[in-house]
């Protein structure tokens, strides 16, 4: 038996490059794990809330933006998207304008303080119905939703009953499909059986969704045991049900709707005073995280079906879904153990999540 996967590069679509001199770092450390392009998150300082121009106090263009990662590497990748941050300066104008120019391919919702620099976010309620969402219908835009609810606290953001995200799922979601039936969307990050059970009822060539590693692997029970923060990411961890309704999911045989989004987010300042900072880095180890979380969910990714379904979720269905090619170029992933690296750049030190956790790699690639 072969202890080596021949692969697809990837896709990463949903991810965070943030801004400053460690940009270049996170970029490289996405090529060296195969992957072939990213969906890079707008939710920079300030926001990329405009389709042309330079950075501005307001915030970056998508342009503006884009220049920026390729110069600090992305000109590596065979497939670059920067979605637009929806906020309340955006207009149907905006939409019509950045599809037609080729560089609007995806907008991206916040909700309200739901998660790192999204306090320029507009209620979910606010859009529906909008002309800025019926502008994305015609012009065939993706909308990218981080699916919580806000302004919730206590027990209505987190309890064994209910959560902001199956709220969000819940009462939200089917009047958008309702009120935009030829809207496209991604269900970002994931993390509750309800976020899970919606997608997989929902129209397959109209809904999909990302799911991070650390999802796929862990439960809330880990995050609190010891307060590992390594861990805490928004939306957080869940139960374990709704960590076992995750991994039904990208195990079924043919699924199309489910693929790789890290959500990798670096923070060089992981504990503060004021709370945590919300975000896992996966960058350089993302692949081996997922190989584990199947592995852990009871694939066995050297038969036929587990290779099949690891290769839909990590390289395949990603791609389709946002309507380009996979990649022709491939990179190898072997059984054997391999070790993640604190990250050291110019702007601060970075620790990526299997560093933070003690988590030992049973799995390695080469590009």
């Amino acid at each position: 038996m072969s202890d080596f996967l021949k692969l697809p590069r990837w896709f990463d679509l949903h991810t965070h490059f943030r801004q400053g001199e460690n940009v270049a770092a996170y970029i490289a450390d996405h090529v060296a794990m195969g992957c072939a392009g990213a969906l890079a998150m707008p939710n920079t300082q300030p926001p990329v809330s405009r389709i042309e121009g330079g950075l501005a106090n307001d915030g970056w263009s998508i342009e503006g933006y884009r220049k920026t990662l390729n110069d600090a590497g992305a000109t590596a990748f065979e497939k670059l998207i920067v979605p637009l941050y929806l906020t309340r300066e955006t207009t149907a104008d905006d939409i019509e304008r950045g599809a037609k120019s080729g560089l609007l391919q995806a907008c991206k919702y916040y909700p309200p303080h739901g998660t790192t620099n999204s306090e320029h976010g507009v209620p979910v309620e606010e859009w529906i119905g909008h002309d800025v969402l019926r502008a994305m219908e015609a012009n065939d835009v993706m909308l990218c939703l981080h699916g919580e609810q806000h302004g919730l606290a206590g027990a209505e953001y987190f309890d064994a009953k209910a959560t902001a995200e199956s709220k969000f799922y819940a009462e939200w979601m089917p009047r958008l499909l309702e009120a935009h039936p030829n809207l496209k969307l991604v269900c970002e990050h994931i993390t509750t059986k309800a976020a899970a059970d919606f997608v997989t009822t929902a129209p397959s060539e109209r809904v999909g969704a990302t799911i991070t590693p650390q999802h796929l692997l862990y439960t809330v029970g880990h995050l609190i045991q010891g307060l590992k923060y390594h861990l805490y990411c928004l939306p957080i961890v869940k139960f374990e049900s709704d960590r076992d309704a995750l991994r039904d999911t990208v195990l079924q045989a043919g699924q199309t709707q489910f693929f790789a989004g890290t959500d990798s987010a670096p923070h060089t300042t992981k504990a503060t005073e004021c709370g945590c900072a919300a975000g896992c880095y996966t960058g350089g180890c993302a692949p081996q995280l997922y190989a584990m979380a199947f592995e852990e969910a009871g694939a066995d990714l050297f038969s036929e079906a587990g290779k099949a379904a690891f290769k839909r979720f990590l390289c395949t269905n990603g791609p389709a879904f946002y309507g380009f090619d996979a990649s022709a170029e491939t990179f190898t992933m072997s059984k054997t153990p391999s070790t993640t690296r604190t990250l050291a750049a110019e702007d601060g030190t970075v620790i990526p999540l299997p560093t933070g956790m003690d988590l030992e790699l049973t799995w390695s690639l080469s590009v």
